[in-house]
């Protein structure tokens, strides 16, 4: 379902992300942040879903070109490769077992500058067969779900 709200993309981005947990929260801001710093050029292609909220990174509109994403669930935040696979992984980073993607499970933002992390995004855009803009990004909002799960932990089973 494509979004039809007349709030701009960043009012609901901020809207999606205040559904989570502080903890949370505050994880996906500052690596969405970081994330912008690295790709300036990069459009942010945003899918409020059923499971989680997804905030992917590409140099175009299309998903397919997307690089990576932030997938951001109740209890953490993976930063997802959509085409892993292809990644060279030496520190043995990269969990998943898809046919395409891998992931990091970010313990904190400042994972995403570490020297491993840093090197994998460097071989992802180097993968990229459409190459970034210096600048000039900006954020669409693709989707958002009517029936979502929550976004928080329920405190019983914390």
């Amino acid at each position: 379902m494509k979004a039809t709200s007349r709030e701009t993309p960043a009012k609901q981005v901020a809207g999606f992300i205040a559904k989570y947990d502080p903890a949370i929260r505050k994880l996906v801001r500052t690596a969405r942040s970081k994330l912008r710093k690295r790709f300036p050029g990069a459009v942010e292609l945003v899918y409020d879903n059923y499971n989680a909220l997804a905030i992917g990174f590409g140099p175009t509109e299309r998903t397919s070109d997307a690089v990576v994403s932030l997938a951001v669930y109740p209890r953490w935040v993976n930063l997802y490769f959509l085409q892993g696979t292809r990644l060279p992984d030496p520190g043995k980073m990269l969990k998943g077992s898809g046919s395409r993607g891998r992931y990091v499970v970010l313990a904190g933002a400042g994972d995403l500058d570490r020297p491993e992390i840093k090197t994998l995004l460097d071989a992802a855009i180097r993968d990229s067969s459409v190459r970034f803009a210096e600048r000039g990004g900006y954020t669409i909002i693709k989707s958002t779900s009517a029936k979502q799960l929550p976004r928080r932990v329920d405190p019983e089973t914390r």
